[in-house]
C-alpha cells in the first residue's frame, strides 16, 4: 500500500510539473526558465515525499498532542427516504451529475474535448464518476445576422436579428421546414403527407432534423459509455420552439413575467418534446429516465431577445399544470414509461409553492420534484413537502462563484463549492445532486464571445480562484483544464455512490451508509487553516471501523488532488468511534468498512 501511495504522490507532482511546463510554454524564455526551475523544485519535492514515506514520517501531528476540536455523531434515525426502491427504509442515492447545456453544445464538436470530458466527469475510475446528465431539448430560434426588413418579415413572420451573445447557449432546435398551416391553400392530407408533425391548433407543420443537436448528443453518448449501467439521462426544456411562443422568440416573452407558450400550442409543445424523446429511444441510444418541460418557470428572468439564453415563464398553478399533464399524456400515447419531474424553480422556497399550486391532476402526473438551490433557505420544508407527497426529490441545478477561507490556500473556491453541496445534501436529503455547467468558461481565440484568455484560465486553475464550472475548455489546444472545484466534487461523487443512503451528521460533513455493503462514507470539510483533530461516532451503524480508507484534496492545483492518505493520515480507532487528523483548508473523505 505504501508504494501505491508513493506512486500517486509522485505522479501528482510530475503532473504538476507538466502543467507548469505547459503554462510557461505560452510565455517567453524567462517564463520557461522559471518553469524549469519549478519543475526541478517539484522533482526535489517528489524525492522528499519518497524519503518521508520510507522513513514512516508523515509530517502530521500525533493525535495524542491534539485536542478534539469537533465531535461528529452520525444519526441513522435522520436519513434520506427518497427513492427507497426495495422498501427497507433506506432511500437509495442515485448519484451526482451535471446539466449538459450549454457546455456539451459547445464542446461536442471536438472528439478530443468529448473524450476528455466523458472520462473526467463520468468515468468513476479515471474521473469523478458522475452518473447523471441532464440533456437540453432546445427550442431553437429563427434568427439572422442581417437587419430584418419588412419584406423578410412578411415572408418569415418569426425572423429576427440574432441576439444571444454567448458561444455556448445557442442550443439548436430539432424542428425544421416550419410551415404555417393554410387549409384554404392545401388539404390536411398535404400537410400530413409532407410533414412529420402537424398541429392544427398551433397552426404549424414541421419536420425534424435529427442531426441538429449533434454536439450535445456526442457528449451525452460519450457520458453514457463512460458511466456505464449507472447512468441516468433526464430530458429537459428551457423553452418551446420559437413558433409556439407569444413573442416568436425562444428567449422569453417581451413581458418576462408573462407566459410565453401560446395557449394554442400546449399540446404542440408536448408533442415536440415527446417526439424527441421517442426518437432517441427508438434509435437505441438513450433511454431517458425522466422529462422536465420547464426551467425556473416562475421567475421573470426570461425576456425576448435576451443576450444570454432560451427561457420561458410558466405561471404557478394552471399554466405549469397544463404542460405537465399534456407531456405525460403524449408520452403515454407513445407507450413511453417515463418520470415527469417539476418544476426546477431557481429558489427552494418558490419550488415549495409551485408544487403546492399544481392541480391535483398535475400532482398525480409528477413523480419527482426537481429544485434548483440558487436561492431560498427552506430546505427542510421542501424535504417534508416531497416526503408528505410521496415524491422523489432531486437538487437538479446550482453553481456559482462560491468561496470560503483564505485565497492563498488555493482551496477557497473548492471549499465554497463543497459547502454548497453539503447544505443541499444535509438540508434536502435528496436522491441526487446535479450541478449546472461542468464547463462554463471557454478559451477560443477564434470566437469573439469567448473573452477568457489562456493566461486568465491558468491563473484561475493555479490559484484556485472562484468561477462558474469545475473545468475550463481550451478550444485552441483542445485541452480540458481541471480545477480544485473539480477535485472537491470528486471527494463526494467518487465515494457516495448509487445505492448509498444519506444520513445526518453535521454542517461541515456529509455522511452516507450502504446497508447492503455495510459501509459508511464521510466527507469532512475543514475551512479552518489550522490542522485539527476530529472524532467521529458511528455507534448507530453495523460497520467495521478497523477498515478505513482516507482520500484528501488540499492546497493549490499542485497539492493533493483526490490523493489516498490512508497510510499517512494519523487515525485512532476505539470501538465504533475514531479520531482523525483533519488537515487545514482541506476536504477529506473517509470510507469505513
Amino acid at each position: 500500500m505504501k508504494n501505491k501511495v508513493l506512486k500517486r504522490a509522485v505522479s501528482g507532482l510530475a503532473l504538476a510539473a507538466l502543467l507548469t511546463g505547459a503554462v510557461s510554454g505560452c510565455a517567453g524564455s524567462g517564463a520557461q526558465e522559471e518553469g524549469r526551475k519549478e519543475s526541478s523544485s517539484l522533482s526535489a519535492e517528489a524525492a522528499s515525499v519518497e524519503g518521508a514515506l520510507e522513513g514512516k514520517e508523515t509530517g502530521e501531528e500525533n493525535l495524542e498532542n491534539m485536542e478534539i476540536a469537533r465531535r461528529v455523531k452520525l444519526d441513522i434515525s435522520d436519513r434520506q427516504t427518497f427513492n427507497d426502491t426495495n422498501g427497507d427504509g433506506f432511500g437509495e442515492f442515485q448519484g451526482f451529475g451535471t446539466s449538459l447545456c450549454w457546455w456539451a453544445n459547445r464542446c461536442g464538436y471536438s472528439q478530443e474535448l468529448t473524450e476528455q470530458s466523458a472520462e473526467a466527469f463520468f468515468d468513476k475510475e479515471k474521473g469523478i464518476g458522475m452518473t447523471i446528465g441532464r440533456y437540453n431539448i432546445g427550442g431553437g430560434d429563427n434568427v439572422t445576422t442581417e437587419d430584418v426588413t419588412a419584406s423578410m418579415k412578411e415572408e418569415s413572420p418569426f425572423l429576427h436579428k440574432d441576439h444571444i451573445r454567448r458561444s455556448d447557449s445557442v442550443v439548436p432546435g430539432y424542428a425544421t421546414d416550419v410551415t404555417k398551416v393554410d387549409l384554404s391553400a392545401n388539404s390536411k392530407d398535404y400537410y400530413e403527407t409532407n410533414f412529420e408533425r402537424v398541429d392544427y391548433d398551433c397552426g404549424f407543420a414541421w419536420n425534424y432534423n435529427w442531426d441538429a443537436d449533434k454536439n450535445q448528443m456526442n457528449i451525452l453518448l460519450a457520458a453514457i459509455k463512460a458511466s456505464g449501467d449507472e447512468f441516468i439521462a433526464e430530458a429537459f426544456s428551457n423553452s418551446p420552439p420559437y413558433f409556439m411562443t407569444v413573442s416568436g422568440c425562444s428567449s422569453g416573452n417581451e413581458e418576462p413575467s408573462e407566459d410565453n407558450l401560446r395557449e394554442d400550442s400546449v399540446n404542440a409543445f408536448a408533442c415536440y418534446m415527446a417526439d424527441v424523446i421517442e426518437h432517441w429511444i427508438k434509435e437505441g441510444l438513450v433511454n431517458f429516465q425522466s422529462a422536465a418541460p420547464m426551467n425556473e418557470p416562475a421567475t421573470s428572468y426570461w425576456g425576448a431577445f435576451s443576450e444570454k439564453q432560451e427561457g420561458c415563464h410558466f405561471s404557478q398553478g394552471e399554466s405549469q399544470s397544463r404542460i405537465l399533464v399534456a407531456l405525460n399524456k403524449e408520452l403515454q400515447n407513445k407507450g413511453i414509461d417515463i418520470i415527469i419531474s417539476a418544476s426546477d424553480e431557481t429558489s427552494i422556497d418558490t419550488q415549495i409553492t409551485s408544487y403546492q399550486n399544481l392541480t391535483n391532476e398535475a400532482k398525480d402526473v409528477v413523480k419527482r420534484i426537481d429544485t434548483h438551490s440558487y436561492q431560498g433557505t427552506m430546505r427542510k420544508m421542501l424535504r417534508s413537502t416531497a416526503e408528505d407527497a410521496n415524491e422523489n426529490l432531486w437538487m437538479s441545478e446550482v453553481d456559482g462563484t462560491f468561496t470560503i477561507g483564505h485565497k492563498d490556500t488555493g482551496m477557497s473556491a473548492a471549499l465554497g463549492f463543497s459547502e454548497a453541496i453539503m447544505q443541499d445534501l444535509n438540508g434536502l436529503m435528496p436522491s441526487a445532486w446535479i450541478m449546472w455547467d461542468a464547463v462554463d468558461l471557454h478559451v477560443d481565440s477564434n470566437n469573439k464571445y469567448d473573452t477568457c484568455k489562456r493566461e486568465e484560465a491558468d491563473k484561475i486553475i493555479q490559484e484556485g480562484l472562484p468561477f462558474w464550472g469545475i473545468a475550463i475548455a481550451d478550444h485552441d489546444t483542445k485541452e480540458l483544464l481541471l480545477s480544485k472545484k473539480y477535485y472537491a466534487m470528486g471527494q463526494f461523487s467518487k465515494y457516495i455512490r448509487p445505492g448509498y443512503c444519506l444520513v445526518a451528521s453535521s454542517d461541515v460533513t456529509v455522511a452516507a451508509y450502504n446497508p447492503d455493503e455495510k459501509k459508511v462514507v464521510i466527507v469532512a470539510m475543514n475551512t479552518n487553516s489550522d490542522d485539527l483533530c476530529w472524532e467521529f461516532d458511528l455507534s448507530d451503524f453495523d460497520v467495521d471501523t478497523s477498515k478505513i480508507e482516507i482520500i484528501r484534496t488540499s492546497g493549490n492545483i499542485n497539492g493533493e488532488n483526490l490523493v489516498s492518505v490512508t497510510d499517512t493520515c494519523n487515525t485512532a480507532v476505539g470501538g465504533k468511534t475514531f479520531k482523525s487528523f483533519i488537515k487545514g483548508s482541506s476536504i477529506t473523505t473517509f470510507v469505513i468498512g
